[in-house]
């Protein structure tokens, strides 16, 4: 009978985490710049781009939130779309938990919830056996700081670079949008019929009456959740290929 597996260290779980985040953190670089440009035009300096960055760790929350803040918006406002923004990471909390061993100490959970995104949680998820902490500990150790100095990075070129330039930079996040809802409309129909229909109703918002009224964030959030649940309620996710994509 052939001997059992060696049980991997910690450093070496750690190591294998800074492998495969190495990739992620370097994607991080290139889309958080795009992001302080955007902060930058909210008047974020790269202190508060960095921090904002290594707490959040989310693209589209923290858009969200510098728009709102650039509309001089008030606190419940960025506290809500960022709710909003970022709710897909409870689902994926949810989804980890599975893995999570039942002796794990809280610490441990509650560090590795707070590096959850997306990219970190596909390089969880599709490790077998339980999650081993030391393993997110390395994927964060490069992932996280790489995304929060690309904050700053992008904050401090918005203070050099001609606004032409700012422009064209600022754009980049919106194509950054795109690629990430192209790929799984191309899967799903009904994931490309709700992002065209997102389209359209946010334009009709911007002009109809009363909903006109209100400020961007608060139609982004009104329109997220009725969309996000007309389509939970009308096109359901079958038990089957919900599985099978876990």
């Amino acid at each position: 009978m052939a001997d059992p597996p060696a049980r991997k260290t910690q450093g070496q779980l750690f190591r294998e985490g800074m492998r495969d985040g190495t990739p992620i953190a370097l994607g991080y670089l290139v889309v958080s710049f795009t992001l302080g440009i955007t902060a930058h035009n909210a008047g974020l300096d790269a202190v508060e781009g960095f921090i904002a960055s290594f707490f959040n760790l989310a693209s589209a929350g923290e858009y969200a939130a510098f728009t709102v803040i650039a509309a001089d918006a008030p606190y419940w406002e960025m506290a809500a779309i960022t709710l909003v923004a970022n709710a897909r990471y409870m689902l994926m909390s949810c989804v980890l938990s599975q893995k999570i061993s039942a002796d794990m100490p809280f610490y441990h959970r509650l560090g590795v919830g707070v590096g959850i995104t997306d990219e970190i949680f596909g390089i969880t998820i599709s490790r077998k056996g339980f999650l081993q902490p030391a393993y997110n500990y390395g994927a964060m150790a490069l992932a996280v700081p790489t995304w929060a100095f690309g904050t700053s990075f992008g904050i401090v070129a918005g203070d050099i670079l001609p606004p032409s330039f700012l422009s064209a930079l600022s754009v980049a996040l919106y194509g950054m949008f795109i690629a990430i809802v192209i790929p799984p409309g191309k899967q799903d129909k009904v994931v490309l019929g709700l992002v065209f229909l997102s389209f359209a109703l946010s334009f009709l918002a911007a002009s109809a009456p009363f909903v006109s009224t209100l400020s961007g964030s608060l139609r982004t959030i009104l329109l997220t959740v009725l969309i996000s649940g007309a389509a939970a309620a009308f096109f359901p996710v079958a038990e089957e290929q919900e599985s099978g994509e876990a």
